[in-house]
């Protein structure tokens, strides 16, 4: 997951760099006299690399935007914080002064994405980003329930 602004202009050049990489490697693989399905196979692991950080800079660009991922039974609960970060521009630093705590306790538990922070901890989180979050508990609805 990208979590700074910096990390996010990191992968947006990898994704630049990663599609002229790859097709020069695909030129010299056809120079070397490979066929298609060699190349795939050759290729594959680095489009799918490619397809990450693609995929990481869309999920930042919508964080940016505001639109959350869905938070189910508290999983999700970290990223959900970080998300909030990112969406609301404030960086690492400004979050930690507004807890009063020092930047590289912000960055430590978002790199561990928060795990086993407590209802309370969150709470101040939010807090300090002046933001709730609510809930709503749904049954579940399973195959044999009609």
């Amino acid at each position: 997951m990208i979590r700074t602004e910096r990390e996010y202009q990191v992968a947006k050049k990898r994704i630049q760099e990663g599609a002229s990489h790859l097709e020069a490697t695909r030129k010299k693989l056809r120079s070397e006299g490979l066929g298609n399905a060699e190349i795939k196979r050759a290729l594959d692991p680095m489009r799918t690399f490619q397809m990450q950080f693609i995929e990481e800079v869309e999920i930042y660009e919508n964080l940016k935007q505001g639109k959350f991922p869905t938070l189910q039974n508290l999983g999700g609960l970290g990223p959900l914080l970080i998300s909030l970060r990112i969406s609301l521009g404030l960086s690492q630093r400004e979050l930690a002064e507004r807890l009063g705590v020092h930047e590289t306790q912000v960055s430590r538990d978002e790199r561990n994405d928060y795990h086993g922070v407590t209802v309370s901890r969150a709470g101040k989180v939010l807090e300090a980003m002046n933001a709730r979050l609510t809930s709503r508990i749904e049954p579940k609805v399973s195959s044999n329930s009609r």
